[in-house]
């Protein structure tokens, strides 16, 4: 089997933040990134474009919140690589919702399929070939919007943005960061959550105040830590976060 130098796998990378991330991934040398996304020509379309940027990049449809297109990945993976040195899970959803007390179980349970449990499913499946790894990374996308000491903070400037769903599921993906460190801390593989900051993503309607291309600094910064860099906690492009 050929060795390969550095394979990167991010979920939800056709476009925004994703496709960012695995553009900044791809021009360092010797990473191959391996695209994940649900829709076969979106995802196909966003490989081609990175190709023509002389990016090593792949499409490999997986979808989140469905077992068996995540275990169908992590086999391919394994059968033409052998081994998963970075795992970004940014594969991500944001509904409407009311406020908190006025919401639905299903919103919910919509939201924590993919945010929560996505990140769950695809992690837990990629971990052994993550193990195989000489220095494996595990980068789940979070959100100030899911710091607790942030949210109870009347001066946050998201304060009023009381959104329980999304809010509460990247809690608990800070949730799943710390408890997989932990578990992986005497390994080489390091866990740590990233906050993109409010970009401009089809998720907030353009709205955000930052460029997805700013969005992935963090991320990619902590798929590419050194050997004795930190694992489990929560970093923007200026530092920690709080939990």
């Amino acid at each position: 089997m050929a060795r390969f130098e550095r394979i990167a796998l991010i979920t939800g990378a056709n476009k925004g933040i994703g496709l960012e991330i695995a553009r900044q991934l791809g021009q360092q040398e010797g990473v191959t990134v391996l695209l994940g996304a649900r829709d076969e020509a979106r995802g196909q379309e966003a490989a081609n474009r990175l190709r023509a940027e002389g990016i090593s990049a792949e499409f490999i449809r997986l979808d989140v919140i469905n077992h068996q297109s995540i275990d169908q990945a992590a086999g391919f993976i394994e059968g033409k690589y052998g081994k998963l040195d970075i795992l970004v899970n940014n594969a991500g959803i944001f509904l409407q919702e009311k406020e908190p007390s006025e919401n639905d179980v299903a919103t919910l349970l919509q939201v924590y399929d993919t945010n929560v449990f996505g990140v769950f499913r695809t992690t837990k499946a990629m971990l052994p070939l993550l193990r195989k790894s000489d220095n494996g990374r595990v980068v789940n996308l979070s959100s100030s919007l899911g710091s607790l000491t942030l949210n109870s903070d009347p001066g946050f400037e998201l304060a009023s943005f009381l959104v329980l769903g999304y809010n509460s599921s990247k809690t608990a993906v800070n949730a799943l960061t710390v408890f997989f460190a932990n578990e992986l801390k005497n390994t080489r593989i390091k866990v740590n959550s990233a906050d993109p900051g409010y970009c401009a993503t089809d998720m907030t309607g353009h709205a955000g105040s930052r460029s997805p291309a700013q969005g992935a600094i963090a991320a990619v910064r902590l798929a590419t830590l050194p050997p004795d860099g930190p694992t489990g906690v929560f970093y923007n492009e200026d530092g920690p976060v709080p939990w």
